[in-house]
């Protein structure tokens, strides 16, 4: 069993590193910014890791001898890595796209990595000790800039078949209304997809007009009389409690995680669960829907486990 896991969450503009004991503990957290170059990229988490292991005294796992503490290596990115052809995909950051980002990493540091969908290593991480900690089916969520989701099941990351396993922010938005209507165009080149609807910026725009992209005050606002606000708020749990009755109908998952800058509104927990009972097909639905417990670091942390504490 490895002493050390170290996970990296590749994000828009940083890069961080994380390292867990063989307890689960957080023993150190840093951040550099990232690159946004591949080549550059892939540079920079080679001498970061090395840089952390020289410190933490540790050697790659595969390479230990007697008496050396040992770590593993695991990898959050913005995408996933096409099972037929190793390159990334899918990725918002762009310059990821089909590159042999695995192949690469590990041969710059002569080391085995595990590379996974950075909502995955959400849904890992708060599955393994956070807010779902004790649960067998983790649907773990994060709506910010974009809309995604990873689903844990038995401590295990559930992949698929095309590695695109809850990819829920390219389904249609369910039990469509009119005032849904006409469905909007998604730059996936579908229409109607539920990201359109339910990240950051479509609230900040249903809230404030288009070209808004930040939601913060949303609450206070309404609170303090602000009917657009209101409004905004309104349609949002409506619709977002739609999309949480399609999960439970096809997954029925023990608990639905919220990650992400929108699970920061906390009127989302109040309003949403009684409005899961129009739409799920079963007569009492009790799925729980929670925030996370592990904030902005549940992704690097996921990262981390991605190694079993076994290995």
């Amino acid at each position: 069993m490895a002493d050390y896991r170290l996970g990296i969450d590749l994000g828009g503009t940083k890069i961080e590193i994380a390292v867990l004991n063989r307890s689960g503990d957080l023993v150190l957290r840093e951040r550099i910014p990232n690159p946004g170059i591949y080549n550059e990229a892939v540079l920079a988490m080679r001498d970061l890791v090395t840089d952390v292991d020289r410190r933490l005294g540790a050697v790659p796992s595969h390479r230990v001898s007697a008496g050396q503490h040992t770590s593993t290596l695991g990898i959050g990115i913005p995408g996933s890595i096409s099972p037929e052809t190793g390159l990334i995909k899918n990725a918002n950051a762009t310059w990821l796209n089909n590159q042999p980002f695995g192949h690469d990493l590990e041969s710059a540091l002569a080391r085995p990595v595990r590379t996974e969908n950075d909502a995955n290593c959400f849904a890992l991480s708060e599955a393994a000790d956070g807010a779902a900690k004790g649960m067998l089916t983790v649907f773990g969520v994060i709506i910010g800039t974009g809309m995604g989701a990873g689903i844990v099941n038995n401590g295990r990351v559930l992949e698929g078949r095309h590695h695109i396993a809850g990819e829920w922010g390219h389904l249609p938005l369910p039990w469509p209304t009119e005032e849904d209507a006409p469905a909007r165009e998604c730059f996936c080149g579908n229409k109607g997809c539920m990201e359109r609807y339910l990240s950051g910026p479509a609230l900040a725009a249903d809230w404030k007009g288009p070209g808004n992209r930040n939601t913060a005050g949303i609450e206070e606002a309404a609170a303090n009389g602000d009917q657009a606000a209101i409004a905004a708020l309104g349609r949002y749990t409506e619709r977002f409690a739609r999309a949480c009755a399609m999960v439970i109908n096809f997954l029925d998952p023990d608990v639905i995680v919220l990650g992400g800058g929108v699970s920061n509104i906390h009127t989302l927990y109040e309003r949403v669960p009684p409005l899961l009972a129009k739409h799920v097909i079963t007569p009492v639905c009790t799925t729980p829907i929670v925030k996370n417990k592990h904030g902005d670091s549940s992704g690097v942390r996921g990262a981390a486990w991605l190694w079993d504490v076994t290995e």
